[in-house]
């Protein structure tokens, strides 16, 4: 069984294709607001190597955010797109979740969303312990002194825990992105309401 798992909600673009339990092929990418470049390709590479195509695929399994607006829609709309036109099944998993699952010790995994604010959550030996929300860094990381930090360039995935805990969907086109906040449009929209 071919899966694919792909997170594009932060400065590395992370794709890896998993054969049974066994992880074929990994990349980490990092990138300036280019993903758009590399998602496809790093993909089409990736089953190059193996020998299949993406109708030889069995799964998807996509990071749904929290991160970059832009980013997390590329990585939805990448796995939407081959799981409605391939009539593969999808699964989603919290970005966050994804930078965790490489952790076996007290975590923070914090994703900047500006202003001294970051997306995160707390983990403890691989368990999330707290909701997902966008908090003060500095007061979240004194909530928690002993935890290790994990930011968007310094965490390492499992892919096999990460299709464990993926959660599936029944159609593709449910897949959405999770941003944890308005974007700006539409917090500019709702301003002229």
């Amino acid at each position: 069984m071919y899966t694919l798992i792909i997170d594009s909600a932060t400065k590395i673009l992370y794709e890896a294709l998993v054969c049974d339990s066994k992880v074929i092929d990994e990349r980490y990418i990092t990138g300036q607001n280019d993903h758009a470049k590399n998602i496809v390709a790093t993909l089409e590479d990736m089953l190059k190597r193996e020998g299949i195509e993406t109708n030889d695929l069995d799964q998807i399994v996509c990071g749904i955010g929290p991160g970059s607006y832009t980013g997390v829609r590329m990585g939805v709309t990448v796995a939407k797109m081959i799981g409605a036109f391939q009539h593969k099944d999808i699964y989603e998993i919290s970005t966050l979740d994804l930078m965790a699952s490489g952790s076996t010790e007290e975590t923070l995994v914090m994703i900047d969303s500006r202003r001294g604010n970051a997306f995160c959550a707390h983990y403890d030996k691989g368990i999330k312990t707290d909701k997902e929300a966008i908090r003060n860094q500095s007061e979240y990381k004194a909530l928690y002194p002993n935890a290790k930090i994990l930011t968007e360039s310094s965490f390492k995935v499992d892919p096999i825990k990460c299709i464990k805990i993926a959660h599936k969907h029944d159609n593709p086109h449910s897949l959405e992105p999770n941003y944890l906040q308005e974007t700006e449009a539409e917090r500019n929209l709702h301003c002229k309401d």
